[in-house]
């Protein structure tokens, strides 16, 4: 009597490994103007970061220090708001975790 009779494949083939985009991008959560308004946000922050940093002297400089505060997380917030949602990391997050962050 021959193995193949008595004994069945018990196993199932191994699945090949999804495809992974290069650094997990995706763009599959975020789109369309959503996706621009985020980009245009982070560019904005971005310059007026860079503004902020020119001005050399200033006479009342509380108002700039809570400009550069706001636009600095601002900047910092728009590109986690970009990370999560254009990367791997939105699936690993979960949804519901993520809407509450």
């Amino acid at each position: 009597m021959e193995n193949g009779a008595v004994y069945n494949e018990t196993t199932e083939p191994e699945a090949k490994a999804p495809r992974r985009r290069p650094f997990g991008c995706t763009l599959q959560h975020l789109r369309g103007w959503r996706l621009l308004a985020k980009v245009v946000q982070a560019i904005f922050s971005f310059v007026a970061v860079v503004c902020e940093e020119i001005v050399d002297d200033c006479i009342y400089c509380s108002g700039l220090y809570f400009f550069e505060f706001i636009s600095c997380s601002a900047f910092l917030l728009s590109l986690l708001i970009l990370c999560v949602y254009c990367t791997d990391m939105y699936e690993s997050l979960g949804k519901e975790k993520v809407q509450k962050l």
